[in-house]
């Protein structure tokens, strides 16, 4: 049996903690069944927002008639769209492929890998004993035990990447934010597109505000219905028929397409590496339970990424990822994951963008003011005949603490960042309204919301 100072599981977040241990001079092994670079890269952030890009082009195009602008979207190239988007992760795989290649101390195990024991490994045929064993095999789709759909071929948000024709119609079962994001891509290429989500609400982890303004901004180009849940699916000539029932009325719907999309949720691979043969303990849901530094309940081994299921994000991933190596490596100054600090944005039109607590989470332990302003009450938004998108902040009373912010509308994504800069700091709101901002400029929105507490 081979012994190594450090074995790790994964090869997407984990990857930082397999070079951070080469430099240290340590041996090193690396399993993992799947491609370099693991979800992100493969079928998760990379793929999906190339694609969305141009999506959001083909928006931005139908949309410059408000401006006085004619256009004309004279073809849309799905073939070349989808081999872009394959080429960018080829390329991907291959840089970290020679990276891995070219390090020494380090040994990479291409197979599925299963634990025999607290520190012992089985992979490709071969026994494995690692001093330190960091864990990030990651998440699959959770596909619902639904009737029918094991004789349905559905996609996920993984096999949806190996399409060869656009589909002329999709029905896309789920609300959360991998179903509005290729629900925007689908309809931006011309895709006729059906959502079921079985929550009241798009995006229930959302602010209220701001899953109501999608639903209606989405609703303009698609079919979305909520409180409805999936019963059946069904082959049917041309394609395929998705059996809902209203959970109010009663009453039965359904949906002929000629694809199926399952976007229920994720689910961890801990199920697959054999945890029951070690001290690691799993939650209801499957995820691997670890404390606030990343520890497993067994020694010496850390988890970190989707496969802990707290925010699965890449983002999230990478500090875990930090974090993890850190604790592992200082007997003393260990540092705590907080959770609740991870931003997030959702890729649809409009973009979503948010950090910390809802309005409704927060005044459960709160005393709060709360702000709000519109795209349009700055000169930038008005100038961009931004009408519908808004920011809402969330803020402890006293003290001026942010304690949650939101955003739908253009570049959500990147003016969220002043406002987890701050939250990251634990500055108040005085550090961002009293900093100079551009003018004109969008980030003004920022400084517009948090002048509006009340």
């Amino acid at each position: 049996m081979k012994e190594y100072d450090v074995v790790v599981i994964g090869s997407g977040v984990a990857l930082s903690v397999v070079f951070n241990a080469l430099d240290e001079g340590l041996k090193v092994a690396l399993v993992d069944k799947g491609n370099l670079g693991g979800t992100c890269l493969n079928v998760g952030c990379v793929p999906s927002k190339i694609l969305i890009s141009a999506a959001d082009r083909i928006a931005e195009i139908r949309d410059a008639s408000k401006f006085g602008i004619s256009a004309e979207i004279k073809g849309i190239d799905f073939p070349a769209m989808m081999e872009r988007m394959r080429r960018i992760v080829g390329e991907g795989r291959n840089s970290l492929g020679k990276a891995i290649e070219e390090s020494e101390n380090l040994d990479y195990y291409k197979g599925e890998a299963r634990f025999a024991g607290d520190h012992i490994v089985e992979s490709a045929g071969e026994r494995i004993k690692g001093d330190k064993i960091f864990i990030a095999a990651g998440s699959r789709p959770l596909v619902p035990p639904l009737k029918g759909l094991d004789k349905v071929p559905y996609l996920t948000n993984e096999t949806v990447l190996d399409i060869r024709e656009k589909p002329e119609s999709i029905v896309i079962v789920g609300g959360g934010y991998i179903a509005v994001e290729y629900g925007h891509f689908f309809s931006a290429i011309g895709t006729r597109v059906t959502i079921l989500q079985r929550n009241s609400r798009l995006l229930p982890l959302e602010e209220s505000e701001v899953s109501e303004l999608l639903a209606g901004e989405l609703g303009k180009r698609m079919e979305i219905y909520t409180g409805i849940e999936v019963v059946e699916a069904l082959n049917s000539p041309g394609g395929c028929t998705v059996v809902a029932r209203d959970e109010k009325t009663g009453q039965q719907k359904k949906v002929t397409a000629q694809r199926v999309m399952v976007a229920t949720g994720r689910r961890s691979n801990a199920d697959t590496l054999s945890v029951e043969t070690t001290g690691i303990t799993t939650n209801e849901a499957g995820f691997i339970v670890v404390d606030d530094y990343l520890r497993t309940a067994s020694d010496n081994i850390w988890a970190f990424g989707d496969i802990i299921g707290r925010q699965m994000f890449t983002h999230a991933g990478d500090r875990e990822a930090e974090i993890a190596w850190h604790n592992a490596t200082h007997e003393s100054d260990k540092v705590r994951m907080d959770f609740s600090l991870v931003p997030h944005a959702v890729y649809t039109y409009p973009q979503v963008a948010s950090v910390g607590l809802t309005e409704a989470m927060a005044r459960k332990r709160h005393d709060i003011l709360v702000g709000k302003a519109q795209y349009s009450d700055t000169v930038k938004g008005e100038a961009i005949m931004e009408e519908a998108g808004f920011a809402k902040a969330v803020v402890e009373k006293g003290s001026g603490k942010i304690l949650g912010f939101h955003i739908i509308g253009p570049e959500a994504s990147i003016l969220i960042q002043e406002v987890v800069n701050a939250v990251a700091k634990g500055q108040d709101v005085k550090s961002i309204t009293e900093s100079m901002h551009i003018f004109p400029a969008l980030s003004e929105l920022i400084t517009e919301t948090l002048g509006n507490l009340g």
